[in-house]
């Protein structure tokens, strides 16, 4: 019964549309009391949950723009993670174990241990589903804050880059995402080159060009900074915070070589 009761406490506004029914079915499959009892995921329907729940179609007021930060919680994200790291190891026809590894790995260094093992249990039993990335995207995107999807594709990346390589099919559906997510070409472009070796990959990182002058430089440097700052998603929880600092140090580095390269 205990089972994946942790995650239901943190759940937010994952709880309804098509993230909802995929978590509703999941936890059927694993035969967890904590869809039944409680009622906390409803009755694993997807058209039941999504009559309970705010229609995450509806183009959301200004007053929940500004409050998606507030909304989405650690369980919020930790789940939305689950489902598009699903879609990625699925998208080049191969479940590679390298690709599974990095995921369990990297929940082991997010929640520790045993959360980790409760979470890859349930990531399992979501990837024998089919997932319509668009309707997941689409939900994400309405309740999510930027540097929170930001996040999900930095992560993302990772997880495509596991086995040595990404490939053509794995980097097509992590831009597809991208995309689904409403994230800016820019945005894509600079968490992507945080994973390939190129010689302008630090002018990537900091969204400008190989023209840029040097004060150019040190303005993308500022607000870079600011956009990855692993403070930007410290409402997610300390776990989410210490996974941020991987970019903002790729941040650092790109910086830092451009300064030894211009010579500033």
């Amino acid at each position: 019964m205990a089972g994946l009761k942790w995650i239901g406490a943190t759940l937010g506004w994952t709880l309804g549309g098509p993230i909802g029914a995929i978590i509703g079915l999941a936890l059927g499959s694993l035969g967890d009391a904590m869809a039944g009892k409680g009622n906390l995921l409803g009755d694993g329907n997807p058209n039941t949950q999504q009559r309970r729940q705010p229609n995450y179609r509806t183009k959301p007021n200004y007053r929940t723009q500004q409050q998606r930060r507030e909304q989405t919680t650690s369980g919020d994200f930790e789940v939305s993670l689950l489902i598009l790291a699903s879609v990625i190891i699925k998208a080049d026809g191969v479940q590679d174990q390298r690709e599974l590894d990095f995921v369990r790995s990297k929940f082991v260094e997010l929640y520790g241990k045993d959360r980790a093992n409760k979470a890859f249990k349930l990531f399992k039993s979501i990837s024998n589903q089919n997932v319509s990335t668009r309707d997941v995207c689409a939900q994400i995107q309405q309740m999510m804050d930027h540097a929170s999807r930001l996040q999900l594709l930095h992560f993302l990346f990772g997880i495509a880059k596991a086995d040595g390589m990404v490939t053509d099919d794995e980097e097509d559906q992590v831009q597809r995402i991208s995309n689904y997510l409403g994230i800016s070409s820019r945005d894509y472009s600079s968490i992507k080159a945080m994973f390939y070796n190129s010689s302008d990959n630090a002018y990537k990182i900091l969204e400008i060009d190989k023209t840029a002058t040097t004060d150019q430089i040190k303005k993308a440097y500022r607000k870079m900074a600011k956009k990855y700052h692993p403070d930007r998603v410290e409402h997610l929880g300390e776990e989410h915070r210490k996974g941020a600092e991987e970019k903002f140090k790729q941040v650092q580095k790109a910086y830092e070589f451009l300064q030894d390269e211009r010579r500033f």
